[in-house]
């Protein structure tokens, strides 16, 4: 087991599922992890939970704030930033399905926002803190998906906001590619700066991201009669830990990993074009300027 002793952790939708999992064996190896929810009274839950679970040195605190509100992002990052002199990893692994179309408080479509935009900015936030936290290289990791696999046509740069002919699946698809690109450009971005970015597929996991009202009608349907198939959160989370902790891939930048395995992902998430393209839009959308500041 990696020896995590003196590292900081951010790990954002820690009070469930994969998230809950990842912060919990980053935490057994010693790091201290923030973890992130959008329900305070759930997130406390998880902090006692993790926290009753560990033997060592590790800490778990909770950071509440909301992905789906770019001020609300603002506020989380300001309290992280507050709390911990020293970011050693994030693990952007928030996320959720729609079965139909929604809008943020900032009038964004809520797949969209709330898979890419909230943690596009919540990253840029915390850029500097986590380039400082030297010596070793900070590590960024986003879990993805194959479902990038259904946005054949690439990113909709069009119709962002998916106004017209929504479907659920497509769209979580195009934020998990988006997910992808963010990767690529971050590891192009800063890779002489003391920082790798790494994205993953954790496989098909029981972690109830179609619950809570947000999957409805065939989609919810079809979650619940495949459930008793996906793989447990403990399973789900391996490749999350793997990347956030292992010294075998530090170093290792831009890639895409499957059960703890670099893999190809499809031609149209390796397109460095679309990858400046979606930053650049990206900054403007929640509103930073080009060098990355708020």
């Amino acid at each position: 087991m990696p020896d995590m002793q003196g590292k900081t952790v951010v790990v954002t939708g820690g009070n469930s599922g994969i998230g809950f999992e990842t912060a919990a064996a980053l935490a057994s190896m010693g790091a201290r992890v923030l973890v992130t929810a959008r329900n305070a009274d759930k997130g406390r839950a998880a902090v006692a939970a993790i926290s009753q679970r560990l033997t060592g040195e590790g800490r778990v605190q909770l950071v509440v704030f909301d992905l789906a509100d770019l001020a609300s992002v603002r506020r989380g990052a300001a309290e992280m930033l507050e709390q911990a002199p020293q970011l050693d990893v994030l693990v952007n692994n928030a996320g959720l399905v729609l079965t139909e179309r929604a809008e943020t408080v900032d009038g964004y479509e809520a797949t969209f926002a709330i898979n890419h935009l909230g943690p596009f900015l919540l990253t840029n936030l915390l850029l500097e803190r986590m380039t400082a936290s030297a010596p070793a290289p900070a590590r960024i990791v986003n879990v993805a998906s194959t479902a990038h696999n259904a946005a054949r046509k690439g990113m909709p740069f069009d119709d962002l906001q998916n106004t017209h002919g929504y479907r659920g699946m497509r769209v979580y698809g195009q934020s998990k590619l988006a997910n992808l690109l963010f990767t690529l450009e971050l590891s192009r971005r800063f890779a002489d700066k003391g920082l790798t970015a790494n994205a993953l597929h954790p496989g098909t996991v029981r972690t109830g991201y179609g619950g809570d009202g947000d999957a409805r009608g065939f989609l919810a349907f079809g979650i619940r009669i495949a459930s008793p198939f996906f793989l447990s959160p403990v399973k789900g989370a391996r490749t999350s830990i793997y990347l956030a902790s292992s010294p075998q891939v530090e170093g290792v930048s831009g890639e895409y990993f499957v059960k703890c395995k670099p893999r190809k992902p499809r031609p149209w998430a390796q397109d460095p074009e679309a990858a400046r393209r979606l930053w650049e839009v990206s900054e403007e959308l929640v509103g930073l300027t080009p060098a990355g500041k708020a």
